[in-house]
């Protein structure tokens, strides 16, 4: 039985590890989604309004510092500050030129995704 427990408990630790990575690379991570939609030159959607990037961001930014205490990774991030209105519960989208208009949380999530995959070439070229 003790075996178990100590296979179980391994386990368990080797879990952890990617959270707590996760958790020490999600303002890093953040950073990089608003500086993304900073420069992106986007049109943003909000409740049937449009608004630039640089609009967009100053919002996030505010809704950011207000759910910053229920904010613990990227994905998090764009849940509660990039993807939806709060009153509405509309989504957001984003339209980008020669692009098809899609959600935002989607778009953020696919830039999330190639930052992730561009860090993890970074960090096994060294």
């Amino acid at each position: 039985m003790t075996r178990y427990l100590a296979i179980f408990l391994a386990f368990i630790s080797s879990m952890l590890v990617p959270l707590s990575i996760q958790a020490d690379s999600a303002p890093k991570e953040i950073n990089h989604l608003i500086q993304f939609v900073s420069t992106s030159g986007c049109t943003f959607i909000r409740n049937g309004s449009e608004h630039s990037s640089l609009d967009a961001v100053e919002h996030m930014k505010k809704k950011y510092q207000y759910f910053s205490s229920k904010i613990d990774s990227a994905e998090a991030f764009i849940e509660l500050s990039a993807s939806k209105s709060t009153f509405s519960g509309q989504p957001y989208h984003i339209k980008c030129e020669n692009q098809p208009k899609e959600k935002s949380q989607t778009w953020l999530l696919n830039e999330l995704t190639r930052y992730r995959m561009a860090e993890k070439l970074e960090v096994d070229d060294t």
